[in-house]
């Protein structure tokens, strides 16, 4: 299995692990806090503008990017065009011109509404090289949301992606003071801001690239928020720089020196969200091969992995649920899913036994266990990995909690996958497994250069230079979060021995049962999505005698379910969710969840209701959070027959 070369190269590469210093704090015989020295310093000059021109110097035909070859022409590179940092610093410098010459003034702010594709890398960076601000808005927005980020924002400019896009920001604006100029990317935009710009030189988009400071606000990032209206965030060159620099450093050793492959990833978690842009800083810094995929939907995206076959992704839990899932599935359809089970089994005590090794706690995999891994690798394993790509060693995993279980299982499949911790109000990620010291179930260790506490309530406060300065236009909520550099996350957690943080859930998140127990939702929800056919689902039990649950079905779950019975494709939803078989597959999902917590704390009933929690019927944020005031408010109904029955 390549990946546990790697580990094992890893492990001899005794400089690689020893560069990154970490002190605990104890308290009263537990660790409160945990700080990582920095690897980079901070700047004294310059900002993250000057990236794809530092690139076009240094090496001007390294492979910076691929794009999609609209023409067809590149089928044989799977349909990827590279794209030289010559060629990028040259379409930036022609997009900034164009944004000078629309009206673009230093300081002002260019909204960016789009999916995740190329021309959002030309454009962010033409964004700051014109001395601007980028405000990015996902394509998925209302026309309310919309309206409040353009006025609250003050942008000048703003760009969509689709025709659908426009005429959404079009009448979302129109009643604005001032409504801000719209260009379509579908209808040429980049082409229509080159041809505006032919007249602006070279030197005035130099001049205004220079004039920036690492203090410089870079963008104005809009929280996409469970509740009320979202907050812009206003981050600087030097967080970006920050997160970027030190994230780079921490993990492109592993990614480039140990697996000893030109990194590449292909990026497809959306650009309106930090995580996404800052991964995307990271990858030009690092000149690391980056290509765009505009969907997460793993129908639209495994087949983009095939072809673009990168080495490392960045995704959410469920994505690798999901990938997980079809696995289960392909191998039922076959005749097999006894087979899956086993090989899932054979996964997680596999990879366990593995880890344990690798990290001196134990012998390591029996013969048996051994040889057990090895048909597997045969039969279900190598299947997962060509399923995304054939050549990936690693993954990062954020969002939300990843089930420990689902993490061993892509170990032993050969992809070590890295949880990380963050906020859009810290750029991103603020913890990550350290890469050569696993541990499944923790979100890691403060990025380098950053500082993570818990308070005496339990809520992880953090401090450091990817923490944001403050709320756009918003001194109230900034002074409810910002108290003597330490940033509220709002967010519980606690430390291990190890000073590894683990996220247990939100503070406005907690349940208090009418007996008075206090539980947390987020570990719940996050095993018993983890399980087929469970698709989303909300824990409800606020005041209420006991915990219960509002589930959903995954619809791909559903229709492989039917076929496996022989049921017909088109039977209705509402025959599904009575169905005793459904409810019994479901329970054993329950069962699985209640492990994790006491008697007390689990989930005594259950719901399965009829559609699903989207971010088109506002259930879901874009990051795919659960608006639970909104699920709570569309199904409670179905919640007071649950405590009514």
């Amino acid at each position: 299995m390549g990946v546990r070369k790697d580990l094992k190269r890893a492990k001899q590469r005794g400089d690689l692990a020893s560069r990154v210093r970490t002190e605990l704090v104890r308290e009263d015989g537990r660790v409160r806090e945990v700080r990582t020295a920095s690897l980079v310093e901070r700047p004294t000059a310059g900002t993250v503008a000057d990236i794809p021109y530092a690139n076009a110097a240094e090496a001007p035909a390294a492979v910076v990017l691929h794009r999609k070859d609209p023409t067809g022409d590149q089928a044989e590179h799977g349909g990827w065009r590279p794209v030289t940092a010559e060629t990028f610093a040259r379409e930036v410098t022609a997009a900034a011109k164009g944004l000078i010459a629309a009206g673009l003034e230093p300081g002002g702010r260019v909204a960016l509404m789009s999916r995740t594709r190329y021309e959002w890398a030309v454009l962010d960076f033409a964004i700051w090289a014109a001395g601007g601000q980028s405000v990015p808005v996902y394509a998925t927005s209302s026309a309310d949301q919309i309206s409040w980020i353009a006025e609250d924002s003050g942008a000048q400019l703003m760009i969509t992606e689709t025709a659908e896009n426009t005429a959404t920001a079009t009448a979302a604006t129109a009643g604005l003071a001032a409504p801000p100029r719209i260009l379509e990317l579908d209808s040429g935009a980049i082409p229509e801001l080159v041809s505006l710009g032919r007249e602006v030189s070279d030197e005035e988009v130099t001049k205004r690239r220079t004039a920036l400071t690492p203090d410089t606000v870079a963008t104005l990032c809009y929280t996409s928020g469970t509740t009320g209206r979202p907050k812009g965030c206003v981050l600087t060159h030097a967080n970006l720089h920050a997160e970027a620099a030190n994230t780079v450093e921490l993990l492109h050793p592993i990614f480039k020196e140990v697996t000893e492959q030109i990194a590449s990833t292909l990026l497809f978690l959306p650009l309106a969200h930090i995580l996404g842009r800052t991964l995307q800083i990271a990858c030009m810094l690092a000149r690391i091969e980056l290509g765009h995929c505009p969907s997460i939907k793993p129908d639209e995206l495994r087949p983009e992995l095939r072809s673009f076959r990168p080495t490392f992704v960045v995704g959410v839990p469920y994505l690798f649920e999901r990938i997980h899932d079809t696995g289960r599935a392909t191998a039922e359809k076959l005749g097999r899913g006894a087979s899956f089970e086993r090989a899932d089994r054979i996964a997680v005590r596999f990879g366990q036994a593995h880890l344990d090794k690798f990290l001196g706690r134990g012998p390591g995999p029996s013969i048996g266990l051994s040889l057990a891994w090895a048909l597997y690798d045969l039969l279900v394993y190598r299947r997962v990995r060509k399923e995304l790509g054939g050549r990936l060693s690693y993954a990062i995993s954020g969002g939300s909690p990843l089930d420990a279980r689902l993490s061993l299982f892509f170990y032993a499949a050969g992809i070590v996958v890295y949880e990380g911790y963050g906020l859009t109000e810290t750029t991103a990620a603020a913890t990550i497994t350290p890469p050569l010291r696993p541990r499944p179930g923790t979100v890691g260790l403060p990025v380098p250069g950053t500082a993570v506490r818990i308070a005496d309530d339990g809520e992880v406060l953090i401090k450091g230079g990817i923490v944001f300065g403050s709320y756009w236009g918003n001194p109230e909520a900034t002074g409810q979060v910002l108290r003597d550099g330490w940033f509220a996350t709002g967010d519980l957690g606690a430390f291990d021995d190890e000073g590894y943080l683990t996220i247990t859930g939100r503070k406005k998140d907690i349940l208090v049962t009418s007996g008075g127990k206090n539980v947390s939702p987020a570990v719940l929800e996050d095993r018993l999505r983890s399980r087929p056919p469970v698709g989303q689902c909300m824990v409800v039990g606020d005041n209420r005698p006991y915990i219960a649950a509002v589930v959903t079905l995954e619809p791909d779950a559903v229709a492989h379910w039917l076929a496996v019975r022989k049921r017909p494709a088109d039977t209705p939803m509402s025959e599904v969710i009575r169905d005793p078989e459904m409810t019994a597959d479901v329970q054993k999902a329950v069962d699985y969840a209640n492990q994790a917590v006491s008697r007390a704390e689990s989930i005594r009933s259950f719901t399965l209701v009829e559609g699903e929690f989207t971010e088109d019927n506002g259930l879901l944020t874009p990051s795919l959070k659960i608006k639970r005031r909104a699920v709570a408010d569309a199904y409670a109904a179905e919640i007071e027959g649950i405590y009514r029955g």
